[in-house]
């Protein structure tokens, strides 16, 4: 077995300019509602070459879908009749492979699906896709790790979500697709990646309304329609390379960026004495494509943070957030309130000199002078991503550890951050 491993030579302010990848959660759910389609084609460009993709590129084609692929545009083209049995192998791999329930069920009427795997940040059950695709009228039964949903046709209901789940969200929005009638989701997720595959789905022809508010309107349709569009930028990404701009000490500049997508972080680091520019220019088709630059900082004045759904503090950027804060100047506090164990990087970072206490769900961080390079392990995607923020400032050479981790969610994070004049090595290492 081979796993990942990367080297950091650190200390060195980085200077230059990245361009952002298309967002991965905004790929994924976007990739499996092609299984809406009958006969039909659904093209996708900036879509990153990243590891989570191409378990959810080999699903589809478990289910009988064509794909291709030519640099960042995925062609799905997806027959009359497709599979509704999940290949457990690959769903195991992913916990996004729970998107393809709500089509599949839509579509067949019928699926089986295995209980998904993923990341080991805690518990992140599916029970509201669940629920709200029983409310639909759909019978669902949990046996031996398998979800077990039959429905003739789902029925358009009124569903209020306990929590704002991104993929309970998704995944009940591309069942109403197909379902009689209208489905309206209350206390729905609000995140970009809602409003990108909203996107998509008005493109295949479905009256879709989002306002912003914590709720979606869908008209069902009889039969999807093909259609062609574009992946938005990938949020955390650009946030993770802004903060390594942060901790070095560095002029980085992140291009192709949503200003209104990373407010929250723009909003901590101006209060964290960050200066930092925003430019917006227009581009081809009417478009316009913003860029943020950050300057060179003193120490950051510390912080507290608690993460919440969008457009709160998102939690997927919370661990590369402590990794700065690591070297603020004071005691900051960060609360996470979404997901359970996401603080087992945070004795990682101590390795490399943080002072990092965790209370609960929350970590107090007082701030270090400088950190020293060390040989850590990342535990989980966004936990890598702050390993290597870590590294990057940190004196001396630092090894991160399965770090196999961090390539399922940035591609190519080695030569962009090498552009930027960091000394970064990827090393594949066999695991005896």
């Amino acid at each position: 077995m081979f796993m990942d491993r990367i080297r950091i030579s650190g200390g060195i302010p980085l200077r230059g300019t990245v361009r952002t990848q298309g967002a991965k959660n905004a790929a994924l759910p976007a990739m499996a509602s092609c299984l809406l389609l009958k006969g039909q084609r659904m093209t996708l460009s900036n879509v990153p070459r990243l590891q989570d993709v191409e378990t959810m590129e080999e699903l589809l084609r478990s289910h009988g879908v064509s794909v291709v692929r030519e640099a960042d545009r995925y062609v799905f083209d997806v027959p009359e009749t497709v599979s509704w049995e999940a290949s457990e192998s690959l769903v195991r791999k992913m916990r996004a492979s729970s998107l393809v329930l709500g089509p599949l069920l839509a579509r067949c009427g019928r699926v089986v699906l295995p209980l998904p795997g993923g990341c080991s940040i805690g518990s992140r059950p599916i029970d509201l896709h669940l629920k709200g695709l029983v409310q639909m009228g759909a019978k669902v039964e949990i046996r031996n790790g398998f979800v077990y949903a039959q429905a003739d046709r789902l029925i358009g209901r009124r569903i209020y979500l306990d929590f704002p789940s991104v993929g309970a969200t998704e995944n009940l929005m591309m069942a109403a697709v197909l379902a009689r009638g209208e489905t309206i989701l209350e206390n729905s997720a609000r995140e970009p990646e809602i409003e990108n595959l909203a996107g998509v789905l008005r493109s295949m022809g479905v009256e879709i309304d989002t306002e912003g508010t914590g709720c979606v309107r869908i008209r069902g349709i009889g039969e999807a329609g093909g259609c062609d569009k574009r992946v938005i930028p990938d949020r955390i990404e650009a946030c993770t390379y802004i903060l390594a701009g942060v901790m070095t000490g560095g002029e980085v500049t992140v291009e192709d960026v949503v200003p209104e997508h990373i407010d929250s972080l723009l909003a901590k680091l101006e209060e964290a004495g960050v200066s930092f520019s925003v430019r917006r220019e227009p581009r081809l088709a009417g478009c316009e494509e913003s860029t943020v630059t950050v300057y060179p900082a003193r120490r950051l004045k510390p912080l507290s943070i608690k993460t919440m759904p969008f457009p709160g503090f998102p939690t997927d950027l919370q661990p590369q957030m402590v990794a700065a804060l690591t070297l603020s100047n004071g005691v900051s506090l960060v609360e996470e309130s979404v997901f359970q164990a996401r603080f087992l990087y945070a004795a990682e970072l101590n390795r490399m000199g943080a002072d990092i206490g965790i209370k609960g769900d929350t970590a107090v961080i007082r701030g270090v002078e400088s950190l020293d390079g060390a040989a850590v392990r990342a535990t989980d995607l966004r936990a890598g991503a702050a390993l290597i923020l870590a590294g990057l400032a940190a004196k001396g050479e630092s090894c991160v550890e399965q770090a196999e981790h961090v390539l399922r969610g940035y591609e190519s994070i080695d030569s962009k951050l090498n552009s930027l004049g960091a000394r970064v090595v990827f090393e594949s290492v066999s695991e005896k």
